[in-house]
C-alpha cells in the first residue's frame, strides 16, 4: 500500500494523479480520500513513474497502522518524521523518541526536525537520501495513524533549474515548470504529437522534450520563437536529449496554414489580458472575459483544423478574483459549439493573485 501527499494545491495534484494513472496505465485501486493524501494499492511500478508527477510531493510506501507498527521500521543511523494531519510538537517528539529508542539497539541514531515545520521538504530529504529516512505518520479523521516511509519525491531541483538556470527567463511571461508538468499529465496522453500554440519562451515544450514525446511548438512573435529555441537547445545539452521540437513562428488562429499534420493534444497557456491593477468588479471582470473570448473562439476554431477526433486540449483561461473577495469563473458554452467536450475545471492560484488561471480540460468530438 502506498500514500500519496499532495502540493499546495490538493485539488488540482489530485485530478492530475488521477490522470497521471491513466496515462501511464498504473493500474492502482483507491483505498482512502483524504484532502492532502491519497491511500492506494499499486505495483511497485508506480515509483519509477513518480517523477513525471507535478503537483504530489512524495510517495509514501505504508507499513502499518497504529503505534505498534513502528516497531516494523528499518534501521536508519539517520531519520525525520514527517506528520500529516496533526500539527503537534509533542506527539512530533514522542514519536521520534520511540523511534529513536528502538533504533539504539542496532547502533548510532540522530534524528532531527526542520524548523517550524512537522512534514519534511522534499529539499532536505533530497540532500540526505538515502542515508537519513523520512518516516511519515498519516492522521485520518477517526483519529487512527498510519505508519509509513518516503520512498520517492518529486525533485524540487530539477523544476528549479528548468526554470531559472534556461538562457531565457521572463516570469511574468511564462508558467512554472511544475504546473507544466501537471498540464501534460491531465492530457492523459502518453504516445503521439504535441502542440504548444502560444509557446512563448518554450516551459511547456522543454516538459514534452524532456518527456521525449513528439513535439510542436508555434507562436507568433519571432522573438519568442527565437528564445524558446535557445531554451530547448540549452535544456537538450544539459539532459543529453536526443529529441527536439519544431517551433514555427505561427497565428494560433490560423495553425492549419503552419501544420500540416493533426495532433493527439494541445497543452497551452494563452494572453490572458493585460497585468490588472486592483481586484475587477464582477462587472469588470465580465468585460474582460468577453473581450478575451473574441480572440479565443477563432482560436478554438484553428484547434479543430489540426486536432484529431477525441484529441484533448488543456488550456488555461482567466478568471478573476473580485473585488469582494469572491471568483469570477465563466461558462464558456460556445466550446461545445464548435465541438469542444468540457472534462474538468481546476483553479491554479495563490491568495495575492488577481489573475487566476483556469484550467480547462477538453476532449474534441470532432
Amino acid at each position: 500500500m502506498y500514500s500519496v501527499i499532495f502540493g499546495k494545491n490538493p485539488g488540482l495534484s489530485r485530478a492530475e494523479f488521477y490522470s497521471f494513472t491513466r496515462r501511464f496505465g498504473l493500474k492502482v485501486r483507491i483505498t482512502g480520500e483524504y484532502r492532502d493524501w491519497l491511500l492506494l494499492d499499486s505495483p511497485r511500478a508506480i515509483e519509477g513513474y513518480f517523477r513525471w508527477l507535478g503537483g504530489s510531493l512524495k510517495l509514501v510506501r505504508i507499513i502499518g497502522e497504529g503505534s505498534e507498527s513502528i516497531k516494523d521500521l528499518e534501521y536508519s543511523k539517520l531519520f525525520t518524521v514527517s506528520l500529516y494531519g496533526r500539527n503537534d510538537w509533542r506527539l512530533w517528539r514522542k514519536f521520534g523518541s520511540e523511534i529513536k529508542k528502538m533504533f539504539k539497539a542496532e547502533g548510532p541514531v540522530k534524528f532531527f526536525k526542520p524548523a517550524k515545520v512537522y512534514a519534511m521538504p522534499a529539499e532536505l530529504i533530497l540532500k540526505g537520501f538515502p542515508e537519513v529516512k523520512d518516516f511519515v505518520f498519516l492522521f485520518c479523521e477517526n483519529g487512527s495513524f498510519l505508519v509509513g516511509e518516503t520512498v520517492k519525491v518529486t525533485d524540487p531541483f530539477e523544476l528549479k533549474k528548468l526554470d531559472v538556470e534556461r538562457p531565457v527567463q521572463k516570469p511574468i511571461l511564462s508558467i512554472p515548470p511544475r504546473l507544466a508538468r501537471i498540464m501534460v499529465n491531465l492530457t492523459e496522453v502518453r504516445r503521439g504529437s504535441f502542440l504548444d500554440p502560444f509557446c512563448g519562451i518554450g516551459t511547456i515544450l522543454q516538459e514534452f522534450v524532456l518527456q521525449g514525446l513528439n513535439a510542436y511548438g508555434s507562436d507568433r512573435d519571432e522573438e519568442r520563437i527565437k528564445e524558446a529555441k535557445r531554451n530547448i537547445a540549452w535544456l537538450r545539452k544539459e539532459f543529453r536529449l536526443k529529441n527536439s521540437a519544431p517551433l514555427e513562428v505561427c497565428d494560433a488562429r490560423k495553425l492549419k496554414r503552419c501544420f500540416r499534420q493533426r495532433f493527439d493534444a494541445i497543452v497551452t497557456e494563452p494572453y490572458l489580458g493585460k497585468p490588472l491593477r486592483k481586484n475587477p468588479s464582477r462587472g469588470e471582470a465580465i468585460k474582460l472575459a468577453n473581450e478575451l473570448d473574441r480572440f479565443y473562439y477563432p482560436v478554438f476554431e484553428s484547434f479543430a483544423d489540426v486536432l484529431k477526433r477525441h484529441g484533448r486540449v488543456v488550456f488555461v483561461f482567466p478568471a478573476y478574483r473580485l473585488s469582494d473577495g469572491g471568483i469570477y469563473r465563466k461558462d464558456r458554452k460556445w466550446l461545445g459549439k464548435l465541438g469542444f467536450e468540457v472534462l474538468g475545471r481546476y483553479l491554479d492560484y495563490e491568495e495575492r493573485h488577481r489573475l487566476i488561471r483556469d484550467i480547462h480540460v477538453l476532449r474534441y468530438r470532432g
